[in-house]
């Protein structure tokens, strides 16, 4: 018995240990401050070097203007943000203020693991200039589980001089998939890549908004369009633009695994590419050339297009100070010194004063990517609700049946219906 009880004990001790260690997994040095006294908050987010720097800056300036408050700080890249943040989650040992992703969102919240915002909004979070549009996107089944670090929009990013060698003066005003493949196809007699194909999951929603649908149900339970003749016909255009060869091949594509030095925009083989508004800067950066935005294809772009969050700041339920971490998210988003630090690294900021306030501290290629946003905005539609649980293993699904039609392995109607079998199970078995 008592070799029992002493087992017991040193299980427990261990589980105790495992509990502390994953609760101090991903902290970094850097802002902690944890033992200086008064209040501690914790804060994690993913990203690069540079994303770090600016925001231990801002959270430097946040405690200048807060004494007493100590704020310990915790970062990894992308994949390995996720694999710190679940032990934390499963020992309700999470960080105070948590940066939340789209595809991430709804398991959090469904696992009872954020707190709802909505007592917050007007309370300690003042989104007086934000639109309502913006807001909506954080919620989850009617609860506020997530507020906008800043927003993107899709569109065209190219080269206007490469446009022009490809005998295209300049791009439609309103263009639509028909234009675009007579453009592609334009281009490649010209020996140049009109682009590099598009992100499945991402532009097959687009294309379902314009329809009146989307990849998923509201209640995400299942997918949220039900003619496979709208897969068949995004897919198979985009298969037959790559076996023409006015988009590089996909075996191409396998190989640069969306490295963006790799890309063959960089590399000036290709007029542009397909992607979020955010992802602008960097490209023209590593490009080294000037870039132009254009919006997306039509018919009913509007219906098509939304302000999607670059990522959300939530805020744990398990938290201890759910009040001093409201207060750090509505510094971010309203204090003018700490924008102009950020400089919507995270997406443009959500507040129009903030955008106003900042925009003449920005680069050129900032500003383009302001303006292009502020004329996206007031013809956007509400964005889709973010995917549910499970929505990683269907983009996973979608991705390799697109690669085998991309291959030639299957046509797109084949794969339309192997994808819908495949995508309602793994939904179905997610659902509590």
């Amino acid at each position: 018995m008592k070799m029992k009880k002493t087992a017991a004990i040193a299980i427990l001790v261990a589980i105790l240990l495992m509990i502390t260690a994953c609760g101090n997994s991903g902290s970094s040095t850097g802002a902690s401050g944890g033992d200086q006294g008064g209040k501690t908050i914790r804060i994690a987010w993913w990203g690069s070097d540079t994303r770090h720097s600016y925001t231990q800056q801002v959270i430097d300036l946040y405690k200048k203007q807060n004494p007493g408050v100590n704020i310990d700080v915790e970062y990894a890249s992308f994949d390995d943000y996720w694999k710190k943040l679940a032990p934390q989650a499963a020992a309700n040992q999470l960080p105070d203020i948590i940066q939340m992703d789209i595809s991430y969102i709804s398991q959090y919240a469904k696992n009872g693991q954020l707190e709802d915002l909505k007592p917050y909004i007007g309370n300690g979070i003042k989104l007086d200039d934000v639109s309502e549009s913006v807001i909506s996107t954080g919620m989850i089944g009617g609860t506020q589980y997530g507020i906008p670090a800043g927003v993107n929009v899709l569109g065209y990013q190219y080269n206007p001089e490469l446009l022009k060698k490809a005998g295209i003066n300049e791009l439609p005003a309103d263009w639509t998939w028909d234009d675009y493949e007579k453009l592609a196809l334009q281009a490649k007699d010209k020996g140049i890549y009109f682009d590099e194909s598009m992100t499945a999951d991402v532009f097959f929603n687009y294309y379902l908004r314009t329809k009146g649908a989307s990849l998923y149900n509201a209640q995400g339970t299942g997918l949220g369009y039900e003619d496979d003749a709208l897969f068949a016909d995004f897919f198979g255009r985009l298969a037959k633009l790559m076996k023409e060869g006015a988009t590089p091949s996909q075996e191409t594509l396998s190989q640069n695994k969306g490295i963006l030095e790799e890309s063959a925009v960089v590399k000036g083989t290709a007029i542009g590419t397909w992607q979020w508004s955010n992802q602008f800067v960097a490209l023209q950066k590593v490009s080294d050339r000037p870039m132009a935005l254009a919006p997306m294809l039509g018919p009913d772009m509007e219906k098509g297009i939304y302000m999607q969050p670059s990522m959300y700041w939530a805020i744990s339920k398990n938290s201890q100070s759910k009040d001093e971490a409201a207060k750090f998210i509505d510094f971010w988003i309203n204090n003018e010194e700490a924008n102009k630090l950020i400089k919507g690294e995270r997406g443009v900021p959500i507040s129009s004063k903030i955008k106003e306030a900042i925009t003449p501290e920005l680069t050129d290629a900032e500003k383009q990517v302001f303006d292009f946003v502020s004329k996206m905005e007031p013809i956007a539609s509400p964005m889709s609700p973010p995917p549910p649980v499970g929505s990683a293993e269907v983009i996973a699904s979608l991705s390799d049946y697109v690669e085998q039609i991309n291959f030639g392995q299957i046509t797109a109607a084949d794969a339309a219906a192997k994808f819908r079998a495949d995508a309602n199970s793994i939904l179905s078995n997610n659902q509590p």
